[in-house]
């Protein structure tokens, strides 16, 4: 860790309280309902979760709350569940059984619809094409598909029988699928024949071929026919999940599974070349995702949610899927791109089922802003209620925006901060209780404790930057990076002893707001003072002819650092030398001249994962003139980094 703290300098004086109307409606209708929680779950902890678990299905009870061996946590300890269960049988008990489970729409167009019912009966017969083919209690089973329903009946069905499944988002490259089928020993792949991106076919089943010839543990891939394209078939290898559906029935019951049994693990790109694998179990992430989904979605019965995050990510894991089910909430998934034909493709969807929740991510947002208002103008989006924020930290004009374009400034938004790691939020606000800042996740959900520390990791004062940690254990926490419990404690609790170190800079102010400032890795240190990458980007994006920005530690022999920002305009913008200057004098009355970039370099577009997040460890290799390193795995379009080392 750094042993220097982090200077805070961006601030923030607008407010806005939770609507009369829905706060009247809330699951959580008052900040000192908030309160009441908050203190009931740090004082009584055990009681208190074990009143959340207890709204869930258990096959047998548990024995003790929470053993805590740090930093190893069992939660639900002897408790038996099943997730798959508690997302689908507990609903066949009532009308629910005959509700939309999920609402699905191709990027072509089809569209299905999937009752809890017909859900249970998908799942419960590929759960039996799985056993047919070997796969037993514990086995890994590696998942690569695009956004359809079998997604998520695949990972349902493998909950229900205990075998963990690697979900790896369907962008990746052969190399990086097979790395994670290898890493854990996965021996089962499912895929389909291609997918839908923008009006092309994704190859898939190809990709998968070619990713197997490295992986000798895989016995077995099934392929969902999707497109109907012709694909290369190896006959003693490769099955048709049609083919094998129609051999088997529909009676599998739920397996009884430890509460720590492991669910899944999931591949989170890491500083160096190696990913790695974080592992989550089944009761406490069962008990975390429930919950959270209830209070910061505020779901009710009649709710049509939308997470626009793809399964092959957490987001997908625990809001798409496993959180939203077990609540018996209805939820949409999408399978292709936004702009797909045209950029108004989600307010279409939107308007065509009523969606009332909307979760995505600040990278859209900002691809939204810069599309321009015309987009969400031709479409009724009034039965929005709720929107939200995931996956990095959202800038104030980005989240102004979004409040009056999309919400009509009548939805509350609720800007959540958590990680893979974490398994479900953490910090968020609660819709009909909070008062918002535009750029703060707020405060603390029931149960958990961060806290800004400086590099000895006691506290600092409000309003100081400083490295953001979690005092305290949670349901929903990683229990290890799988096959390498040595990285799970170097990586997370070495660097403040006896807490969760989450690798994001941030700062608490005096109303106990949280505001994350990015990664600790993305601080700039100029002449001693350590800047936030996340501030001086805020600064520059409310500039009206900036669309989006990344800015990175350029070295510099005399201040250790400059700031080197790359700009993407508004379309239709001339880009020159008077904009630059433009752009530099702004963020120096946004922030002050510590923060004046040294270099502004305009482009296209940045590099970002296929989860949408700017990959700045690379602008700061292009920044310095470096050859890049580490793990670029998950980048999405690799000729970006060409066209920036040109000056394109």
């Amino acid at each position: 860790m750094s042993r220097k703290d982090i200077d805070s300098l961006l601030k923030e004086s607008r407010r806005f309280e939770p609507p009369a109307e829905f706060q009247s409606r809330a699951r959580i209708g008052s900040i000192e309902e908030y309160e009441k929680l908050y203190k009931e779950s740090i004082e009584n902890r055990d009681s208190f979760w074990s009143n959340i678990a207890r709204e869930l299905h258990w096959f047998q009870p548990w024995t003790e709350v929470l053993r805590w061996n740090p930093p190893h946590a069992e939660w639900f300890v002897e408790g038996k569940t099943n997730l798959s269960y508690n997302c689908l049988d507990v609903h066949l008990e009532s009308w629910r059984r005959n509700k939309a489970a999920i609402i699905w729409e191709g990027e072509p167009g089809d569209t299905r619809v999937l009752t809890f019912q017909m859900l249970h009966h998908e799942v419960c017969r590929f759960a039996n094409v799985l056993k047919r083919l070997g796969i037993e209690k514990g086995d890994r089973v590696a998942i690569y598909m695009p956004l359809v329903p079998e997604l998520a009946i695949a990972m349902l069905a493998c909950a229900r029988i205990g075998a963990p499944h690697s979900i790896v988002f369907g962008g990746f490259s052969a190399e990086a699928l097979a790395d994670r089928i290898n890493d854990a020993s996965a021996k089962l792949v499912i895929t389909a024949d291609g997918g839908y991106r923008r009006g092309k076919i994704v190859p898939l089943k190809e990709t998968v071929d070619e990713a197997v010839t490295k992986s000798p543990c895989i016995e077995n891939v099934v392929v969902y026919k999707r497109t109907g394209g012709s694909v290369s078939f190896h006959p003693e290898r490769d099955h048709w999940w049609h083919e094998l559906m129609e051999a088997v029935d529909a009676d599998c019951p739920a397996e009884p599974l430890d509460s720590e049994h492991p669910l899944y693990i999931l591949y989170t790109s890491g500083s160096t070349g190696k990913p790695k694998g974080v592992m989550h179990t089944t009761g406490g992430y069962m008990v975390g995702t429930y919950v959270t989904s209830k209070w910061v979605f505020d779901l009710k019965e009649e709710d049509t949610y939308w997470c626009t995050a793809d399964i092959g990510w957490v987001t997908g894991h625990s809001y798409v899927v496993y959180g939203i089910l077990a609540n018996g909430a209805t939820t949409v998934m999408y399978e292709g791109a936004p702009n797909w034909p045209e950029a108004d493709r989600f307010w279409q969807i939107i308007e065509k089922y009523k969606v009332t929740i909307f979760y995505t991510a600040p990278t859209a947002i900002r691809a939204f802003v810069k599309w321009g208002e015309q987009w969400p103008d031709r479409h009724d989006l009034s039965s929005l209620r709720l929107l939200g924020t995931v996956g990095e930290p959202i800038n104030p004009e980005a989240w102004m925006w979004y409040h009056s374009v999309i919400g009509g400034k009548r939805c509350p938004i609720v800007d959540t901060w958590w990680q893979t790691e974490t398994g479900a939020i953490m910090i968020s606000p609660l819709p009909g209780a909070t008062s918002t800042k535009p750029g703060s996740a707020t405060r603390p959900l029931p149960g958990v404790v961060p806290e800004i520390v400086g590099p000895d990791g006691s506290a600092v004062p409000p309003g100081k930057g400083g490295f953001l940690v979690l005092r305290e254990p949670w349901p929903s926490m990683l229990r290890t990076i799988y096959g390498d419990d040595d990285r799970y404690r170097n990586q997370y609790w070495s660097q403040v002893k006896g807490s969760y170190f989450t690798g994001d800079g941030a700062r608490c102010d005096e109303d106990g707001y949280y505001w994350i400032m990015g990664r600790v890795d993305d601080v700039i240190n100029i002449s001693g003072h350590r800047l936030g990458t996340m501030e001086v980007e805020s600064a520059l994006v409310s500039h009206p002819k900036v669309a989006e920005a990344a800015v990175v530690g350029k070295p510099d022999e005399i201040k250790g650092e400059v700031i080197a920002a790359f700009v993407t305009v508004e379309s239709g913008i001339e880009v020159d030398e008077a904009l630059s200057d433009e752009l530099k004098a702004h963020v120096v009355k946004q922030i002050g001249g510590i923060a004046r970039p040294d270099e502004i370099r305009f482009t296209e577009s940045l590099p970002k994962t296929r989860s949408g997040k700017i990959m700045r460890r690379l602008l700061r290799d292009i920044a310095a003139g470096r050859e890049t390193t580490g793990d670029t795995t998950t980048l999405e379009d690799r000729s970006i980094l060409d066209r920036l080392r040109k000056g394109q």
